[in-house]
């Protein structure tokens, strides 16, 4: 079963192709989205499925886990000031 906040992604994610074609005045086929959100949602859910198998816990949490800990991350490297 795929966690709503993954699923939730998909959406998310065909937003984001939208607003970097829009800014980059690109035109991606539909194949060619398919593709990209094919590509990264797999990808996506290895890695929840990864941190629950490896953590002992459900999906729900190892993709909040996973989404916690990237935010965590990028606050280490960038600091206090963005």
């Amino acid at each position: 079963m795929v966690p709503d906040i993954l699923a939730n992604a998909g959406g998310v994610t065909v937003s984001y192709f939208e607003w970097v074609q829009n800014l980059q005045e690109l035109l991606w086929n539909e194949e060619e989205i398919s593709d990209r959100l094919t590509r990264i949602m797999k990808r996506s859910f290895a890695e929840v499925f990864n941190i629950s198998q490896k953590d002992k816990v459900d999906m729900r949490t190892a993709a909040l886990m996973l989404g916690i800990g990237r935010v965590a991350e990028t606050q280490k490297l960038r600091g206090i000031y963005p």
